[in-house]
C-alpha cells in the first residue's frame, strides 16, 4: 500500500501528487491527511501516522510533504523500521531505494516543481532495493541502533 500525507506548507503539492499518481501511474494513494488546508497544522502529527501504517507491512511506501521535506523526514525516522529519505534529485531517490531500502519519500514543496516532484515520485516507486550483502548489512547496522 502506498499511503501520502502533508502539511500546510505541502499541502497543494500532495493534491497535485495524487492526482499524478492515480491517472499517470495508476497507482492509488491512501491520504492520511489533512483533508483540508490547515495553516497551522504541524508536520509530526501526519509524518508519525504515516510512518507507523508503512513500518507495518514491508511492502508499504509513503510520501511525504512539508515545506523543506526536512522536518517530516526527521520525525518520521523516529519510527522503528522506518528508512526515510528526503528526495533532493532524481538520483537521490534512485540510490536511497537502490543502496538504503528507503520505503518513505519526503519532498519539499517548498523547493520542487510539480513535475520535478513527480519525476523524482516515479523513480522512487519504480526503483527496487538492490539487495547486494553490503546495503543488506549496512541495513542490518541501522536496524540495530534502532533497538539500543
Amino acid at each position: 500500500m502506498l499511503y501520502i500525507a502533508s502539511d500546510h506548507a505541502g499541502y497543494q503539492l500532495k493534491k497535485e501528487l495524487k492526482d499524478f499518481l492515480t491517472k499517470k501511474m495508476n497507482q492509488p494513494a491512501e491520504d492520511l491527511g489533512p483533508e483540508h488546508y490547515e495553516s497551522k497544522d504541524d508536520f509530526a502529527d501526519y509524518a508519525a501516522p504515516l510512518a507507523k501504517k508503512v513500518a507495518a507491512d514491508k511492502d508499504n511506501r509513503g510520501i511525504l510533504i512539508c515545506g523543506s521535506g526536512h522536518g517530516m523526514c526527521i520525525a518520521a525516522n523516529k519510527i522503528k523500521g522506518i528508512r526515510a529519505i528526503i528526495g533532493y534529485s532524481i538520483l537521490g531517490a534512485e540510490t536511497g531505494r537502490r543502496h538504503n531500502d528507503a520505503n518513505i519519500l519526503c519532498l519539499a514543496a517548498r523547493v520542487l516543481s510539480q513535475d520535478h516532484a513527480e519525476a523524482i515520485t516515479r523513480k522512487f516507486l519504480e526503483t527496487e532495493f538492490d539487495g547486494d550483502e553490503r546495503f543488506v548489512r549496512r541495513n542490518r547496522k541501522i536496524e540495530e541502533i534502532e533497538s539500543q
